[in-house]
Order: C-alpha cells, then structure tokens, then sequence
C-alpha cells in the first residue's frame, strides 16, 4: 500500500491530473468513479487499454470482491485514504481511479461508416469543461456518429470533461484538427451538408432537411462561430426565440440542432 504523497507513482498521478501536457506526452487520460471505472473494465474494446487502476484503502475494504478481481486481472494499487484524497480530483473521492491509454480516431471514424447517414458536431473553439461533456453525452443520445473540434477547443481529457461526459467519451468518436475550415472542407467533399448554427441564420433550423448526411458548426460560448468558420457552412441556421433572450447556451443550441436530426430520421 502507498502511504506517502511523496511517492513516485502519487507525484506522476497528480501531474497527470493537472496537466494537459503529461497526458498528451505519455498517452493516457484518468477516469474517476467507480461507475465509468466499472464501464471500462466491462467493455472489451477498452479493457486492454487500462494501464493500472488506484483503489482507496477504504475502498478495498468495503467492496472485496471486486478489489479481488481488479488484482487479478489488472495492475492494481491500493493508496491510503488521505493519499487518495491528496490525488483525487474530486472534493468527495469515491476511492478509485483509473488510468487509460488514449485510442486515436480519424475523420472515416466520425462518419459512422456511412456516409449519407452521418451526424457531425463540429465545434469551433468551445471552452467551458461542463459545455463540452454535455455536448458528448447529448450527442450520443442523439444518435450523432461523431465530433470534430478545433484544436483550441477545451481539453476532452480534462478530468472534469471526462466526469461530465458520463462515459459518452468512450462510445462518441472524437478528432481535434488544427485546420478546422479544412477539415469542414472535407467533409463536404464526402457530399455531407453543413449548417452554421447562427444568430443571422436564413431559415428556421426545423425547416431544413437532415435525412443526408448532416454537420452542424457551433461556436463559442462569447463570440460564436469565427465568420471564416461561418462561411464554410452550406446554409446558416438559427433557432427561433422569444422574450429577450439573444443566444442560447452552446449544449443546449447543440441539443436542439441534433434532436432534430433525430426526430426527421424516426419519421
């Protein structure tokens, strides 16, 4: 059992916590909780990139069994409860904490594997954590095959992204792109549609047709889509509001957007 906070593994876990950078160097994100960290061991497109899992004290005692099969099938390290907490993200820790090798998605993987069925998100420097995993896990209720973000978008693997994603992050696949007009470009070289999702918007979004393939640009929280992002869009859209209200929140215009593509291909 680790005990100290000077520990090597404790002083890498909390860099890994902290920093955008280690994670990317050494390729891997954490997942906290015991229901995500249960997910991963359970779902075989994902077991073999658990690279070792942290358990409280506390935790291996209240829960035996499953500290039993943890060990046996993965490298587990059980860390006192003060250290857990020390290491934990959280301001209550649930005493166990993975860590998770990165899997890597290309543009074919965003598309769901047919073209004229695909539902892109493209999200054009988002930056608040909450926003970004309620897009996630909205987007896979939805029924959307993928997100494309720009690469000044909020850190996907930021702890708080991944809580808030609810475990969509393992199922929704995901690329980051330095050139986002290029990459908007080659989606509609795959003959998918683009809409902006814009306050001088043309038409009403419910009264444009998603049965094709379908990407929706949605911009920043403050200032909205960037208008060289704007003017990729094949149509610019917005949703009819009332009262004083200007603009709404980018998960929930997000939400509006890509349950409606979900209603038009039920009906």
């Amino acid at each position: 059992m680790i005990t100290s906070t000077a520990n090597t593994q404790v002083k890498e876990l909390i860099k890994l916590m902290k920093k955008s950078r280690a994670r990317e160097e050494e390729g891997v994100f954490l997942v906290e909780g015991p229901r995500m960290v249960r997910e991963l061991v359970e779902d075989p497109a994902w077991q073999g990139r658990i690279d070792r899992i942290y358990l409280a004290q506390n935790y291996d005692r209240r829960y035996p069994e499953e500290s039993e099969m943890l060990r046996k099938k993965l490298r587990t390290e059980i860390l006192a409860d003060p250290v857990f907490a020390h290491v934990s993200d959280t301001k209550t820790p649930q005493g166990i904490l993975a860590v998770v090798k990165r899997k890597n998605y290309c543009m074919a993987d965003l598309l769901g594997g047919e073209t004229r069925r695909a539902h892109v998100l493209v999200l054009d420097c988002l930056q608040d954590p909450g926003n970004l995993g309620t897009i996630f896990r909205t987007a896979e209720a939805a029924g959307a095959t993928g997100i494309l973000m720009s690469r000044d978008c909020v850190d996907i693997y930021n702890p708080k992204v991944i809580r808030s994603t609810m475990g969509a992050v393992f199922r929704m696949p995901f690329l980051y792109v330095d050139d986002l007009t290029g990459a908007v470009t080659e989606l509609k070289t795959r003959e998918i549609r683009v809409f902006a999702a814009h306050l001088e918007g043309k038409n009403a979004y419910d009264g444009e047709d998603y049965s094709g393939g379908t990407a929706f640009l949605i911009g920043n929280e403050g200032n909205g889509l960037r208008e060289e992002v704007a003017e990729c869009a094949d149509c610019r859209i917005r949703i009819p509001m009332q009262g004083k209200a200007e603009s709404l929140n980018a998960a929930v215009a997000a939400a509006v957007l890509m349950f409606e593509v979900s209603r038009q291909r039920r009906s």
